[in-house]
């Protein structure tokens, strides 16, 4: 009876310990959920915002402005076809009408889920199909604020992600998710993105760099419905560094056009079929 007396304050003790343990979980538990409602959520908008439709094609007008309002404009056909299901594969292909300088370049891009893609340029003054190294997915594409990896996306499982918060932007509901690369090579910090609830496109994008200062800033300026697909049709990133932003206008874009696999090819590079660039 004597040992039973003097083992109740140790039970006691151990049922104290379990209840806070039970209580920090419970404080842990949002958290987590937090955590993985940010992934889903990036993925989400990875789907709405690069995978719409089987296929899509768009005239691009691409404005390079710098701090002092003077302008370059690129203009393009973008081309990009889905090879696999949504956050898959897909295949991309540019081709640059004016200025001079770019006129006749083409750019393809092969995106793979879980590694680094594959990336070439035809350059036409050397006559030169270039094949573009992993590690210059985060170089500016063609001079822009854009980078290579801006163009087909950044892989999700890169980053961590987690719902910071939600609030309205523009009048629209919003989820504010922060990623943060698992690894150094990452030419951002970490980044908030303002994701559209009710159709799950980015709508804003604020980049830190590594101390910790804004970076650079992405914005959806104009959403249109296209068969039923909302897109971003107009949109902007800006340096805020620099003060140097690019403008992108997409025209005349449409989905499930039936483009074909082949059109995708190194061999297509040096001369695209007129049919799906004009």
């Amino acid at each position: 009876m004597k040992t039973k007396l003097q083992s109740r304050p140790m039970l006691d003790a151990r049922h104290a310990g379990t209840k806070r343990w039970f209580a920090l979980l419970a404080l842990l538990m949002p958290l987590v959920a937090w955590a993985l409602a940010g992934e889903e959520v990036i993925r989400k908008s990875q789907a709405a915002f690069l995978y719409p439709g089987k296929d899509f094609k768009a005239r691009v007008v691409m404005k390079l402005i710098n701090r002092d309002g003077q302008e370059r404009v690129r203009e393009m056909t973008m081309l990009r076809k889905n090879t696999g299901e949504v956050g898959g594969e897909q295949k991309y292909f540019m081709y640059f009408f004016q200025p001079a300088d770019v006129k006749d370049m083409a750019f393809m891009t092969y995106k793979y889920p879980a590694k680094d893609d594959d990336r070439w340029l035809f350059i036409p003054a050397l006559n030169l199909v270039k094949r573009i190294a992993a590690q210059d997915k985060r170089s500016s594409f063609v001079g822009s604020d854009f980078t290579y990896e801006d163009v087909s996306g950044r892989d999700v499982e890169d980053d961590t992600h987690a719902v910071e918060r939600e609030e309205k932007l523009g009048g629209r509901d919003c989820y504010v998710v922060k990623s943060t690369p698992k690894a150094g090579d990452a030419d951002f910090g970490h980044k908030f993105t303002w994701i559209d609830k009710a159709n799950f496109l980015p709508l804003k994008e604020e980049q830190y760099d590594k101390k910790g200062a804004r970076y650079k800033l992405f914005s959806a300026d104009e959403v249109a419905d296209v068969k039923g697909l909302p897109t971003v049709v107009k949109r902007t990133m800006k340096n805020l560094q620099t003060g140097h932003r690019t403008e992108v206008t997409y025209l005349k874009s449409d989905y499930d056009l039936g483009l074909e696999d082949s059109l995708f090819s190194e061999r297509f590079l040096r001369q695209p079929p007129r049919k799906w660039i004009e």
